[in-house]
């Protein structure tokens, strides 16, 4: 059967034979006794005791409370204390405060038994949480994202390494501060300061997404886009007493969708914005124009004159070459508020906004053909292009995009019937 190893550090001689006695009696293991609290650290080091019994009002050098914060820190070993404490002694009442840290002298052997016992369980459940406290702060660690724990009333208890990387926050001098002031976020599309995250899941009492959009200010002046959550933290009696944050740097993310719209919207050969984007933008313009009666705009379709000869003269390759030199030459005719965007093949369409009349749009057309007019050289070889244009006006009657386009295409194909690099307006 296993025995607890007992230190009894007592300069009193009977009471500590007596205590030793009870003890053995109890089924424990009672060390050499000790009377002085050098002799005892001594013996602490060299036997390991699972407990230490210690007058409080220990003689010598070392007295009582100054062994046990040594063996504490040094050796985690429980102690009793030894004391002939009573209610209006104040010398002591630190040390003695917490719940079975002591035992009155003359010790009855229950109480003796009853006090030793409950220092071994007090022990056993602080080792346990000690390496549950371990475990779990080496998992926050050793996450891939910041985390940051906050008390109930918002302010900062822990960081992992992430958290203060990103923040550039060191968990010693961000413990204690207001969860808003080291996480400082910031709405991008509003450019306004978010309040403390945590506050508001504890008022909430449930999980809340970081917004969308979110920026953390960094300590050091660094702006980075971050997402997650954060969370109430709940006793085992569903009391909410913190929260928790959890957050993470999605800049490459942010790149990427960007990048993905981009790819969505835009032609992949002249990087012109495609149809989708085209019509998205028109159907914008269309309301606009329902908002104000002097609003006026046109739509341009281009189809280029005889591409299918030169694929089939020059091959793909100059081919697309001559496409993406058409997309730029279009781009230096607009200005910057216009759209030129590429269908397909050979078309191109062109939406031009706040015009006084047809006039503007005809001459954009005009300044077109005049800049394709110019020949172009690939590889020795010069190729003079052209385009057919229709041009569709704003009116009431056009309530959907796709009736512009039409139209242009209609007037378009009008001009083409009539020859090369024409222009026509439905």
């Amino acid at each position: 059967m296993f025995s607890h190893k007992i230190l009894v550090v007592e300069d009193e001689k009977i009471l500590a034979l007596d205590i030793r006695n009870s003890l053995q009696k109890l089924g424990y293991s009672v060390l050499e006794l000790t009377a002085s609290g050098e002799e005892a650290i001594k013996k602490v080091a060299e036997d390991n005791p699972h407990l230490v019994l210690i007058d409080i009002c220990l003689a010598g050098k070392i007295n009582g409370t100054e062994f046990v914060d040594i063996i504490q820190n040094d050796f985690q070993i429980p102690v009793v204390y030894l004391t002939e404490y009573s209610g209006d002694n104040q010398t002591y009442q630190q040390q003695l405060s917490e719940p079975f840290s002591y035992i009155l002298k003359p010790c009855a052997e229950k109480d003796l038994q009853f006090a030793v016992e409950m220092a071994l369980y007090k022990h056993r459940l602080h080792k346990k949480y000690e390496q549950e406290k371990q475990k779990l702060t080496a998992i926050i660690n050793s996450m891939g994202c910041g985390v940051v724990v906050t008390s109930a009333n918002g302010c900062i208890q822990m960081m992992n390494p992430v958290a203060q990387t990103l923040t550039g926050w060191r968990q010693d001098e961000a413990y204690g501060k207001d969860l808003s002031e080291v996480v400082n976020l910031i709405d991008k599309d509003m450019d306004e300061v978010i309040d403390n995250l945590a506050t508001k899941a504890i008022q909430a009492g449930e999980v809340l997404n970081i917004p969308d959009n979110c920026n953390l200010l960094a300590k050091d002046g660094k702006i980075i886009p971050i997402g997650d959550s954060v969370a109430p933290i709940r006793d085992v009696d569903g009391n909410i007493d913190g929260a928790v944050l959890v957050f993470q740097d999605i800049s490459q993310r942010k790149q990427t969708e960007a990048q993905l719209l981009r790819n969505a919207c835009h032609d992949a050969l002249t990087a012109l914005p495609n149809r989708v984007l085209f019509l998205d933008r028109l159907r914008q313009t269309i309301e606009r124009s329902k908002r104000r009666n002097d609003y006026n705009f046109a739509v341009l379709f281009l189809d280029l004159d005889g591409f299918k000869g030169i694929n089939d003269r020059f091959g793909h390759v100059i081919g697309d070459d001559f496409l993406v030199a058409i997309a730029r030459r279009l781009e230096s005719c607009l200005r910057s508020g216009d759209t030129v965007a590429r269908f397909g093949g050979d078309e191109f369409a062109v939406l031009l906004e706040d015009i006084k009349d047809v006039t503007d749009a005809t001459n954009v057309a005009k300044r077109i053909q005049e800049s394709l007019s110019v020949p172009i050289n690939f590889n020795g070889n010069q190729i003079f292009p052209s385009a057919s244009i229709g041009i569709a006006l704003s009116s009431s009657h056009y309530e959907e995009p796709h009736n512009l386009l039409r139209d242009a295409d209609i007037a378009m194909y009008r001009a083409k019937r009539q020859g090369k690099a024409r222009y026509g307006v439905f």
